[in-house]
């Protein structure tokens, strides 16, 4: 399959400024009228025609790999009193061991065969997740080793014709375009813990923003109205389900909500 909108020889592309994506990392299914761009996790295939981005866990283990990585190469997970140290939030999530040049490149060189799945299947760039997974370390990773990681995957990425999306982490300022060298950002709930202006200062309009029906600071349409929003936000349920489900929600600012 050729990639949704870039074609593999030219130069990787950050997504276009400002325009509707929808987060389908529960399933892809068939975006609503006015939406641009889709953001699916690599085991899925990207939306024709629209700018496709894959999502990819590269700090902590997905949970149907926790035991290969457990098995495969233990010292790559990092270890708490003997014992793996999970993501309180995501527990099924092991969290990867990024504290040396080595291990970075051994864990890059794990994920390599997923950015190249999601540059062979079309899409047009990755979503790196739980690149905060340092401050959830107990203090055995610090920031360093997280953009260090991250450089690779932006080469990685690169190389392989895909641009690459920040994901979260606002601390990180400007290092996260400058030093790692991503080339857009996706955030979640920028709005609800008023963090979106360092992410716009940094990336202006190429800020993907989805806040969640559960925790949502004051009405949709007022927060759409906030100058500080970024132009590309969305509502999800948190489950991030398809339209066959009852709990399925999403509106994005600029286009009437579905439901």
């Amino acid at each position: 399959m050729q990639r949704s909108t870039v074609d593999a020889a030219t130069p990787p592309q950050a997504p276009p400024a400002g325009i509707v994506f929808d987060y389908q990392l529960g399933g892809g299914y068939a975006p609503a009228a006015g939406v641009g761009g889709v953001v699916r996790d690599s085991t899925d295939e990207p939306a024709e025609g629209l700018y496709s981005v894959c999502y990819v866990n590269g700090f902590q283990t997905q949970p149907a790999d926790r035991d290969d990585w457990l098995d495969e190469h233990p010292d790559l997970v990092l270890h708490s009193d003997g014992e793996p140290l999970v993501d309180e939030n995501w527990p099924d999530e092991l969290i990867l061991d990024t504290s040396t040049a080595d291990k970075r490149q051994r864990i890059a060189a794990r994920l390599a065969d997923t950015l190249d799945r999601c540059a062979s299947a079309g899409f047009d760039a990755i979503e790196i997740d739980n690149l905060d997974s340092y401050t959830r370390s107990d203090g055995r990773l610090g920031q360093d080793d997280a953009v260090a990681l991250a450089t690779l995957y932006a080469q990685q990425a690169h190389a392989a014709g895909l641009a690459i999306g920040q994901k979260n982490s606002a601390e990180l300022g400007a290092r996260g375009r400058d030093d790692a060298g991503f080339d857009f950002a996706v955030a979640e709930e920028c709005h609800r813990w008023n963090e979106c202006a360092l992410y716009t200062e940094v990336w202006g309009e190429l800020v993907i923003d989805i806040e969640y029906t559960d925790d949502l600071r004051g009405d949709f349409d007022d927060l759409c109205a906030d100058p500080q929003v970024p132009a590309s936000t969305i509502l999800r349920d948190r489950d991030l389900t398809t339209p066959s489900d009852p709990g399925y929600r999403f509106a994005a600012c600029g286009i009437t909500e579905a439901e």
